[in-house]
């Protein structure tokens, strides 16, 4: 049996970058860079995407959800981090520890299935292109966002019972600057088996069945698109495919050298890990608006008329 105060943990202490404690003061700076240009680059894709009524259209409308949840997951984790690293705020209450591991979570697998929704969005535009509206009519719409948030909310709750029902006895230290599931658990002195599993099948339920739905998807639009006969029309319908790819790319390609990195790279220096784990929670929220800002044509021509609109006045 454990003893009452086993549960009642009051906080936990996140030291940061363990070997990097005399360059935390210049390694926050490039992270508080990342931050600003994520909250400014997110804030002004919702609001053009809110006052220009062309832009209201299903891609868009999934572009916003994908802006607001980079807002969550950078939110979540980057304010703490730097106060840890600029004021040295390492501890971290079990209830706070407890909320930012839940967005943490809750927002990244929202941003996967985000990511496939808009594959499906591009799939019915190419594939299906004179019955794209009647398709993704407001009320399917409605319905792949409610399934989004249901599907993420209901795969991470879980985690936050799978901890609160944990003792801590041994250590409140969680070597990282920021908590996550399976990374708290493992200071618990209790067994962590069912916590080890479930932080296990939740990516499969997930990360990795959109993975391969958006594997598929593109499989159908690269075979229509290379049937089309004209060169032009099958630029033109890849063009539109090109910020949706890009922005896969950064999301999964630092997810799953993250995953491998931490089950085979055991001569990688843990500081090294965590360092990479802070980037990639922070620079795809940065990087998103970016690479849509510039590849998307609609996006560019209404904030480059805001802009100028506002030096007019």
């Amino acid at each position: 049996m454990y003893n009452l105060s086993c549960y009642n943990t009051s906080s936990f202490i996140l030291v940061g970058i363990p070997g990097l404690e005399k360059f935390h003061i210049w390694i926050g700076i490039p992270f508080c860079v990342i931050y600003v240009v994520a909250i400014v680059g997110n804030s002004i894709l919702l609001y053009l995407i809110a006052v220009e009524h062309s832009l209201h259209e299903p891609m868009f409308f999934f572009l916003s959800m994908l802006a607001t949840t980079d807002l969550v997951l950078s939110t979540a984790t980057v304010p703490k981090l730097l106060s840890n690293l600029w004021l040295g705020s390492q501890e971290i209450t079990f209830s706070g520890c407890l909320t930012q591991m839940f967005f943490l979570h809750f927002s990244f697998v929202v941003d996967s299935a985000i990511l496939l929704a808009m594959a499906f969005d591009r799939y019915v535009a190419i594939c299906f292109p004179l019955r794209y509206t009647t398709i993704l009519t407001p009320q399917v719409i409605i319905k792949l966002v409610v399934g989004t948030v249901v599907r993420s909310f209901s795969v991470i709750l879980p985690d936050v019972f799978l901890l609160k029902r944990l003792p801590f006895c041994r250590t409140r230290i969680i070597p990282h600057t920021y908590c996550e599931h399976i990374g708290v658990a493992r200071l618990s002195s209790a067994d962590i088996s069912v916590n080890i599993w479930y932080g296990f099948s939740v990516p499969l339920m997930t990360v990795i069945s959109d993975v391969i739905f958006i594997a598929i998807s593109y499989t159908f639009i690269l075979r229509a698109v290379f049937h089309l006969s004209s060169q032009g029309a099958r630029q033109k319908a890849l063009s539109t495919c090109g910020s949706h790819v890009c922005v896969i790319l950064m999301f999964y390609t630092p997810a799953f050298f993250s995953i491998l990195a931490h089950r085979f790279g055991h001569s990688v220096p843990r500081n090294m890990l965590i360092l990479f784990a802070n980037l990639y929670v922070a620079i795809p929220p940065a990087l998103n608006p970016i690479v849509y800002g510039v590849k998307t044509k609609q996006i560019q021509e209404k904030f480059i008329l805001l802009f100028s609109l506002k030096k007019t006045q």
